[in-house]
């Protein structure tokens, strides 16, 4: 009988108990809210991604097919068709994909990457995949050649050898150029690496390779020999045929063109300098910069069109990157915005022994893919229908709303459509392959980016698409400094100082608030309507106090019991609007900035366009030379008219209907006489002396300049830290009642503003450091105050340098209690709540979380008619602390008493510019009946989440239901609650990669999968849930990555994507004519199977390369396909390829039957003929 071990039975309970959600004791009734969501409903895939190919390194096109694919310098390939059909593939091998070489109307793709190996890709699934690859192991790939209708591909080496691969099998033949038989002994010296093959466009024996010295050969493959060679000084770039195969035109690294004759090697036929200066003399022109690449192509009607890129002069210094097209004597230069990468042109024929008829040019740039029109005067460019400019600005902030109202788009395209650029081209868009999706999603989508340079971007993302619906422009608010020299010293930011940090949106409204890097808060309306604003009415609050040292409490993973605090029935704060930029800035009496903004707003007239339109704009001001932190938190709400901003000193709440100040606060305030933080009292400060930033404990771990450090860069300044003063309350009221009395000089904001300085809550971050720069501040002179300046610069430097390793530093939004320095405002909730235990109706609250895991309430008392809300304050009541958890709060939600979330309160969208009657007509508030409760009964539940754990909140009688510990090891980056078909869950990204979900309101957990290490704080600033089961984050600085952890929308998603490959026919060879039939002057053919066959050329050395089998085959196909839509996607496919050789067979069938017909008939005539004759008769 096996032993009974009662020790194993408690670890296992241990193991239990620390991972699963568990509920509180005496909460049991909770436990029958029935849930509808489990694991089944959740599965993880990426979708799309939409963007720029990051970091491009070569492009192909099927001319065909007309798809186009680009290649990048980390082994990404993305291929293009018409406009919303796209497809992102990855080589496992994350190096330089070199060259692409498409097999033409094969549904093949044929990858070369800088590790020295090719890859054949399958386009003829929705997904494509690899089905050989071939590593070559003793020789370098630098150039790679596929002829037209062939399988045998030419691989040039930098030992200057060619390779011959069979793109059916993937095997090399034994057929193999060597560089010394090529070039025998027309030079002394090794000619360097392959840079060109191709061969010629009349008779595919004749094989033309360039080497990088200047050589060229014309190699015959039968013979085995070369037949002539070509040599230039100058080295080679590219090299292009006539159509005739009687000419080729060469670039070199002087800037100069070559055209040689076939039979003629001795010397170039032609030699031009495009952008050359000719001297008068006679004398060779002035050497230019490299051609990289030419292209010659003709036309029937007229004179051939020779494209290249570079080839400048040298004296263009500073000159952008420019394509040149030659069209006989007319020579047209276009300027780029960005470096040439590639460039293709498309012809009407993809025979190249044909007059190509080029009719557009493809240029990919670094950053931009630039297609011109040839066919038209002036070379206009085409309408770009992809969505290419996402990182037009660099992107600092998303927000993704899947489910949003169905008229929001139609709005928002309708204002968009008059922001479009003019002078395109007027004829569709060349890149027209492919078909799209037959699914789509049954929910509207909209993904909105914030740029570094202050422009927001709202985008239709649905049905797996992606299109720029409107452009904001939220920079034209302020005004510009004209040059350097009239930059303003309050400028917190050197670059982009009109960033975009923090985004909030009410889709149902239309309200816009949006938070910048330079602490301005902006509040758009929608209008249909043009209007020219006067004044932009501006509000400027002062949000800076004294600093206290702080304590996380022991216990801070427990539930804190709700108080009540000092102000529980305060009455607002009001404050006039300024209607100008603030004439009250000036300096303090030591020299410091005080009362100033770091942008100022513009005073002229500011006409604004149908779309968004300024509402209020919100700016926190510098104090005491001390700059303003920056903003951690944003929340706006149409149903109260309000928004609330919070950083590292406090909350801010702002009445945008009013344009007025209702709240000031710091942290330290909210929590009353009942703080849970430990703060240790010091005694009040003396007279701020010019150099006390930096000399007393109110230091930030790094310089104001750090702090407040534009997001374009991917590392993030931590919110400062600072031991403070404190005193009693008797002390801290005579300081307000003092402040009041002897500032009647100072504008009314500043006033109130002033009165509410608190004394903030804080940590030292770096106690060494501090204590070093306390010891120089005891040194008066001015050279001792720079030194500790320097000092401090010194040590924020070396702080953010570390921010790579994403535990040492963290955004505002993403901060962990761990490296905490101060208590910071994280995450705003408006709703109709419970707030307070005695509330037996629910009423409209603020809810805020903080970093040291505080969630507190404030109740607000809003008017209840529309006349009274803009004529009395809406009331302000502090209801305390409700719970607290491990780590900051990032989200807050409410369930309703059966489990459902509840929807944010909202007004319906009115247009702002109509008239008064008609305004109050469509103005409604929703949900316009709040839920109730009976005595001892809680019909609401408060949903919170921190970097570490979640809890579920009864309410009113805020008892823990449910606890649940996320994560022990790392933090949660994002947590959202979302909205699924089934359900509602909480849907978190972890820092070690995990997206996770967890039920509510009982928080088991359904999905847990290892996804995406944090390896670039891009991810952490950009990632972002939405509703059924989506999600993106930025994956590059020019690229969207979408995942669907919904498994409804993974089933659906192969019906949903577009397909590459198209059943096309292709277009019919030239006709030779009847005299180049006879005398043979048309193309000639080669038999390459015979030529390049193992029978005849034997097999190559088995360590020159290695066969790897792909994933791709139909063997793997077979093993990775599962479940219906497997299934289904294989039998389609193979319907499809049956129906295609029935077809076939059936024509071929056919003329089978008419040859039988006709000998049939021939036969019986010749019988009748000779019937009755004899033999001698014949």
């Amino acid at each position: 009988m096996k032993k009974f071990n009662i020790r194993k039975v408690l670890d296992g309970l241990t193991a239990v108990s620390s991972s699963a959600a568990s509920p509180q004791t005496g909460n049991r009734e909770n436990d029958i809210i029935p849930e509808t969501l489990q694991s089944e409903h959740f599965q993880l895939c990426k979708t799309l991604r939409h963007g720029f190919p990051y970091q491009p390194s070569s492009m192909a096109f099927d001319p065909v097919q007309k798809i186009l694919a680009i290649g990048t310098q980390n082994g990404a390939l993305r291929l293009f068709g018409q406009a919303g059909v796209e497809c992102y593939c990855q080589h496992e091998n994350v190096s330089a994909v070199i060259q692409l070489q498409f097999l033409v109307n094969e549904g093949a793709l044929v990858s070369a990457l800088a590790d020295d190996s090719i890859h054949l890709w399958n386009l003829r699934q929705k997904i494509p995949a690899v089905l050989h690859s071939l590593k070559f192991n003793r020789e370098r790939i630098t150039f790679c050649h596929l002829p037209f209708q062939s399988k045998w591909l030419y691989v040039g080496t930098e030992r200057g050898n060619i390779h011959i691969v069979n793109v059916e099998s993937f095997t090399l033949s034994g057929y193999v150029i060597m560089w010394n038989k090529a070039i025998e002994l027309s030079s002394k010296s090794h000619p360097g690496p392959v840079v060109h093959i191709s061969d010629n466009p009349m008779d595919e024996g004749k094989l033309l390779i360039g080497f990088e010295c200047g050589i060229v050969v014309l190699w015959d493959l039968k013979s085995k020999k070369a037949d002539y060679r070509y040599n230039y000084d100058e080295a080679i770039h590219s090299v292009a045929w006539h159509h005739e195969g009687k000419q080729f035109v060469c670039s070199h690294s002087d800037g100069t063109l070559t055209t040689w004759n076939v039979r003629i090697p001795a010397k170039p036929a032609q030699i031009t300098t495009p952008h050359g200066k000719q001297p008068k003399d006679g004398k060779k022109p002035e050497p230019c910069k490299p051609i990289l690449k030419v292209e010659y192509k003709t036309t029937r009607a007229g004179d051939p069109f020779m494209i290249l890129c570079g080839g400048l002069s040298y004296d263009t210094v500073g000159r952008r990157a420019c394509l040149t097209v030659m069209h006989g004597k007319s020579t047209a230069v276009l300027e780029m915005d960005y470096p040439i990468v590639d460039f293709l042109t498309l012809c009407e024929t993809p025979y190249p022994n044909d007059f190509q008829e080029p009719y557009s040019v493809v240029v990919l740039l670094e950053k931009d893919l630039v297609v011109i029109d040839l066919a038209q005067i002036g070379y206009p460019i085409f309408e770009n229908p992809y969505p290419l400019s996402i990182h037009e600005s660099p992107v600092t902030c998303c927000e993704y709303v899947a489910d949003c109202p169905a008229e929001v788009i139609p709005a928002l395209y309708s204002v968009g459509s008059r922001q479009k650029r003019q002078g395109f081209s007027q004829k569709e868009w060349p890149i027209s392959g492919g078909n799209w999706g037959q699914g789509a999603l049954s929910f509207t989508e909209i993904i909105i980016t914030g740029h570094a340079d202050g422009s927001i971007k709202f985008w239709d993302a649905s049905a797996l698409m992606l299109q720029v619906l409107y452009k904001l422009k939220t920079a034209k608010v302020f005004e510009k400094p004209r040059c350097k020299e009239e930059k303003s010293n309050t400028d917190i930011v050197d670059e982009d100082p009109f960033a975009i940090q923090i985004l909030s949106w009410c889709p149902e409204s239309r309200v816009l608030c949006v938070a910048g890097v330079s602490a301005h808060v902006i509040v758009y309306r929608f209008s249909k309507q043009e209007v020219t604003t006067e004044v932009v009415q501006l509000l400027e609050v002062r949000m800076h106090c004294e600093l206290n040292e702080v304590e996380s409490p022991e216990d801070g993973g427990e539930q804190a019991s709700a108080v009540s605090t000092p102000g529980t029935s305060s009455s607002p704060l009001s404050s006039l609007p300024q209607s100008h930029p603030s004439t009250s800035s000036n300096n303090s009496s030591d020299g410091q900035q005080d009362n100033v903004p770091c942008l100022k707003v513009r005073s002229s007239p500011l006409k604004q366009s149908p779309g968004y339109q300024v509402e209020l704009v919100i700016q926190l001001v510098w104090v005491s030379g001390e700059p303003p932190q920056p903003i951690t938190s944003l929340a706006v709400n149409s149903a109260y008219g309000l928004v609330v901003l919070g950083n590292g000193n406090g909350l801010a709440v702002v009445d945008y209907l009013q344009k007025t100040l209702l709240l000031n606060v710091s942290t330290a305030e909210l929590y009353g006489s009942t703080d849970p933080h430990h703060r240790q009292p010091r005694s009040p400060r003396k007279t701020r002396q010019p150099s006390a930033g930096f000399c007393d404990g109110n230091d930030s771990s790094a310089t104001p300049e750090e702090r407040c450090k534009s997001p374009t860069s991917d590392s993030v300044a931590r919110v400062g830290s600072g031991s403070p003063c404190n005193s009693d309350e008797d002390s801290k009221q005579k300081f307000i009642d003092k402040v009041k009395s002897k500032s009647r000089m100072i504008s009314k904001t500043v006033v109130n503003d002033f009165a509410k300085i608190s004394w903030k809550i804080s940590m030292i971050g770096d106690h060494k450091d501090d204590r070093m720069l306390r010891r120089h501040c005891s040194l008066p002179s001015k050279k001792q105050q720079s030194r500790v300046r320097e000092m401090k610069r010194k040590h924020a430097r070396s702080f953010n340098a570390k921010d790579n390793s994403f535990s040492r530093s963290r955004s505002s939004s993403v901060t962990s209690i761990d490296r905490e320095s101060r208590e910071v405002i994280t995450s705003f909730l408006f709703c109709d709540s419970l707030s307070k235990k005695s509330e037996m109706v629910a009423v409209p609250s603020l809810w805020f979380g903080t970093s040291l895991g505080s969630m507190l309430a404030i109740a607000l008392t809003v008017p209840s008619t529309l006349e009274q809300r803009m004529q009395q304050p809406v009331g302000i009541a502090f209801c305390g602390c409700v719970v607290r958890l491990k780590g900051a709060i990032l989200r807050m939600a409410q369930l309703d008493a059966c489990g459902a979330l509840l929807p944010h309160v909202y007004e319906s969208w009115y247009e702002p510019n109509a008239p008064e009657e008609e305004r109050e007509r469509t103005r409604i508030r929703r949900p316009t009946s709040p839920p109730s409760s009976q005595e001892n009964q809680d019909c609401q539940y408060a949903v919170v989440c921190s970097e570490k754990q979640a809890k579920v909140v009864a309410m009113p009688s805020q008892n823990c239901i449910y606890e649940h510990n996320i994560t022990e090891t790392s933090f949660v980056l994002r947590a959202d609650v979302v909205m699924m078909t089934a359900g509602v869950c909480i849907a978190c990204f972890c820092a070690n990669g995990h997206i996770m979900t967890l039920s509510l309101p009982s928080l088991r957990p359904l999905l847990d999968i290892n996804y995406l290490p944090l390896t670039d704080m891009r991810i952490a600033r950009t990632f972002c849930f939405s509703n059924q089961g989506q999600a993106l984050y930025l994956t590059s600085p020019t690229e969207i990555q979408r995942l669907t952890y919904s498994q409804e929308t993974c089933d659906n998603l192969q019906e949903m994507l577009g397909e590459l490959f198209t059943p096309v026919e292709t277009p019919e060879a030239p006709n030779r004519g009847f005299f180049k039939g006879l005398f043979g002057g048309g193309a000639q053919s080669l038999d390459r199977e015979d030529l390049f066959g193992e029978l005849t050329a034997g097999k190559a050395s088995r360590s020159l390369a290695q066969h790897i089998p792909g994933p791709g085959g139909m063997e793997g196909m077979k093993g990775a396909a599962s479940g219906v839509v497997g299934e289904l996607a294989r039998a389609r496919i193979a319907l499809d390829e049956r129906g295609q050789k029935l077809g076939e067979l059936d024509e071929r069938t056919a003329a089978m039957m008419a040859s039988a017909d006709s000998f049939s008939k021939h036969a019986h005539d010749m019988m009748l003929k000779y019937k009755d004759k004899k033999w001698y008769q014949l």
